[in-house]
Order: structure tokens, then C-alpha cells, then sequence
């Protein structure tokens, strides 16, 4: 195929069930004319109806709301629907593939089963603990809703589990999808399966490794790492004495026989440094697992400075980072040249984004409004839910198609759920340069 003027090139994976085989890359040519407002989806559909109608993927709302389109795009796992071809830089090649660490039915087709069915094993969903006659009232500021946070507009997707290696290594490993669903149910004080659901949950939480592939990658800005660091301190809070009996740990106050060849003499000098209550090289015992380890722990079995240790880095782990201030900067969005007059259009603004020791390549859609005296910059995430905004300039409104949400041309909010207007950046000019705030 020969190169047209805005042709980009896009490998896509392909695999037949009828041929078998390890699958393939095969390579396209398409040309896209505004690389801003079309999205990998409309890629994968052009090229379908276009060039190779055998091409298998899935799709339904296309509005970033059902999770259908989870593939791996250049690498990184994310929705064919919310990622624009904007969002790789021109000269790139495009390359699709299905999600990480399931099998392939087709193409970039998985088999979510083994998804579910970790899902199912955490028990998804609520059973109450006793017979309400009214419906609940839950205020956005209480401390339930706030812990819970965002985490109860997971779509399921499976681009967390994708992106997390311990899913790979550990069979199994719930992941952080299905660990996020069983900790929105803990934190309801209503629930009536608290003490089955946060033993069943808990045995998974201690394969993670805090690598935060899974927060990084969510579509919907979710933490599963988060989520996850939750449950295991409810584990450390309710869990101690009431661990099932086959896996609970030996009284410290009368040990337990275990028979250890380091100990052949049986005096009451020696320190309790391991399971068996003896002097010993080695303080983990083959056959303790991460878990009872870590709750021996914390139970302060093992001694106040084991506890004092693992205290230190969990702190210097898992808090450490978001104690950090994050500095904010100036970096240029669009020459003033290019700028648009007396309308609304949308600009790709990438930067790196710094989170303490972690970076990250952002791109995200920009707003930029012309149509008053001065430049305004709107953020195109919904503060409703993070969803996409568009200008219609039709209605004269910017628009939200999940939830109807809708704001006037000053980012006010006129229909729908929004709870407050449009988020706005910072801006300057610098030079022949727009520049806008970021952290």
C-alpha cells in the first residue's frame, strides 16, 4: 500500500483460532485527516470496512463508558474509544494488540472469563445485614463515600489487570480490578459479608507489589494499588484472632511444635526469633507465607522492632511519595499564530507529568476559548465523572455524552449531574507561545 498525505501506519495483531499459530502483525495505511477528533475505534472500523472486513474487535457505547474496547496501544493499555491518534506522535507507527494475560478468541478479541471469575471469587456483590425499608442516604461528604472515592465507576474493563505483571506470575491473583469492587463493599458499613469477603480478599492483596502499573493505566483514573493498601490495613484492624483456623498462626503464649534440625537442645534461653520459638539463623521459616508473616507482624508476635520495620517502609514506600509537593510549571500549549479567532477549539497538550519519584507522558485535550476578550483554557475532563467534553457549537454548549452533563460557553454548568463548572488552567503568554499551568 502505497503512503497517502495524512497516511499513518497501524499494525494491528492478528490472530486466526482456525489457523493457530503465535499470531501476526499485519500492517495498514490510512488516511486521517483531523488526527485530533479521531480515535483509535474510528481507526479499527475504518480499516474493517475499508481494507480487511475479517478484522475482529470489540466496541459498544464508544463514549468511554463500557469498557468494551480495553487493547493494548502502542504498549500501553487504555480504550480504543478515548485515544485519539493525536496522542502518538506524528511519525509513529500505530500499534494494536489485544490485553495482557488473556487468552486470544481472535484478533484483538479476549476471553474475559478468567476476569469474571476472579470477580466472582471476591463475592461482587452486596448482601446486606439486615432488611432495610427505606433507601440508604448517603451524603457525598461522608467518610465512607470519601474513602470509597472514585473507585465505584470501575467499568471493567481490564486494562489494570493487562498492565500488572504479579497477574502473570501469580495464578491466583485476583488483580486490581476485582480487589478495587471487594474494597468499595468493605467500606459499607451496611454489608453483611465483611469478614468472608476481607478473608478472601486479603490472600490476593499480599501479591501485589505496589508497582502502580494498574493507577497509571485505569481509564477512569482509579487507583487498584490504592485500593489495595486499604484492605490490607482493614486486614491488620479485623482480621486478627478470627483468621480461619487452618490458617491461623501458633499462640506465641504456647508455641506450637514445629520441628526445626537447628535445635537439638531444648534450654529456655533461647530467644523466640522464628516460628518454632528458637534461636535460628533464619527468622522465616520455609512454608510461613507473606501473609501470616506480615500479620504475625503486626501482631507483634515477632517483637516491637520487627513491627517498627516494616512500619518504616511501608511509610517511606506508600506514603512517602504522596507527601511530596508536587511542583507545578509552565509548559507551552500552542503558538498564538495557530490560535483560532472567535471560537472554541481543542488543542493536545503533552508534558511530563512528575509525581515524586515517578514520571509519566501526558497528553490530554485542551479547550481553548476565543470567544470572549480574553483566552480561556478548559480542562475537557467532566467533572462528573472524568468524561471527555466536546464544544457544540450548534447548541452553543460544551457537552458531556455519558451522563448529559452540559455547560454554557464560560464552563457553568447548565443540565446533568456535573457538580461544579469546568475546571480552568492557569495561563500566560510567553513569546509567540500559550502557556498553561500544570503539575
Amino acid at each position: 500500500m502505497s503512503k497517502q498525505q495524512n497516511g499513518r501506519t497501524v499494525k494491528i495483531f492478528r490472530y486466526d483460532p482456525e489457523v493457530g499459530g503465535e499470531g501476526h502483525f499485519d500492517e495498514y495505511v490510512l488516511d486521517i485527516k483531523n488526527e485530533n477528533t479521531t480515535t483509535i475505534l474510528d481507526v479499527l472500523l475504518r480499516i474493517q470496512k475499508e481494507q480487511d472486513p475479517t478484522l475482529a474487535f470489540r466496541y459498544a457505547c464508544r463514549v468511554n463508558m463500557c469498557g468494551s474496547c480495553g487493547m493494548v496501544i502502542n504498549g500501553r493499555e487504555g480504550l480504543a474509544c478515548k485515544t485519539n491518534v493525536s496522542h502518538i506522535p506524528k511519525g509513529w507507527v500505530i500499534t494494536i494488540r489485544p490485553l495482557n494475560h488473556f487468552p486470544i478468541i481472535k484478533d484483538l478479541v479476549v476471553d474475559l472469563g478468567p476476569f469474571f471469575n476472579s470477580f466472582e471469587r471476591l463475592l461482587p456483590y452486596y448482601e446486606p445485614k439486615m432488611e432495610y425499608k427505606e433507601p440508604a442516604v448517603i451524603l457525598p461528604d461522608s467518610r465512607e463515600r470519601v474513602d470509597i472515592g472514585m473507585d465505584t465507576d470501575c467499568i471493567w474493563c481490564g486494562c489494570c489487570v493487562s498492565s500488572c505483571d504479579m497477574v502473570h506470575l501469580k495464578r491466583d491473583y485476583a488483580g486490581p480490578a476485582p480487589l478495587t469492587r471487594a474494597f468499595t463493599l468493605l467500606k459499607d458499613s451496611r454489608d453483611g459479608l465483611f469478614q468472608e469477603r476481607l478473608e478472601r480478599a486479603v490472600e490476593s492483596c499480599y501479591h501485589c507489589r505496589t508497582e502502580f502499573n494498574c493507577t497509571e493505566v485505569c481509564p477512569k483514573q482509579i487507583s487498584g494499588t490504592r485500593a489495595i493498601k486499604y484492605i490490607q490495613r482493614m486486614a491488620a484492624q479485623h482480621l486478627s484472632g478470627k483468621v480461619p483456623s487452618h490458617k491461623r498462626l501458633p499462640d506465641p503464649a504456647e508455641p506450637a511444635h514445629i520441628d526445626c534440625d537447628a535445635h537439638n537442645d531444648q534450654s529456655e534461653a533461647q530467644p523466640q526469633s522464628c516460628s518454632c520459638f528458637k534461636d535460628h539463623d533464619d527468622p522465616l521459616p520455609a512454608g510461613m507465607s507473606r501473609r501470616n508473616f506480615l500479620n504475625f507482624a503486626i501482631m507483634g508476635a515477632v517483637g516491637v522492632g520487627t513491627a517498627t520495620v516494616l512500619g518504616g517502609l511501608a511509610l517511606q514506600t506508600f506514603a512517602a511519595p504522596s507527601m511530596i509537593e508536587t511542583e507545578k510549571r509552565w509548559v507551552p500549549l500552542i503558538k498564538l499564530g495557530d490560535l483560532q479567532k472567535n471560537t472554541i477549539q481543542t488543542q493536545m497538550l503533552s508534558y511530563i507529568r512528575k509525581n515524586g519519584p515517578y514520571t509519566t507522558n501526558t497528553t490530554v485535550p485542551v479547550l481553548i476559548s476565543t470567544l470572549g476578550p480574553e483566552i480561556i483554557c478548559f480542562n475537557s475532563s467532566c467533572t462528573h465523572l472524568g468524561c471527555i467534553v466536546k464544544w457544540d457549537p450548534v447548541g452553543d454548549r460544551f457537552r458531556c455524552a455519558c451522563h448529559g452533563g452540559t455547560f454554557d460557553k464560560n464552563g457553568a454548568v447548565l443540565d446533568g449531574p456535573p457538580p461544579r463548572p469546568l475546571d480552568r488552567f492557569n495561563t500566560k503568554v510567553d513569546g509567540e507561545y500559550l502557556m498553561v499551568e500544570v503539575v
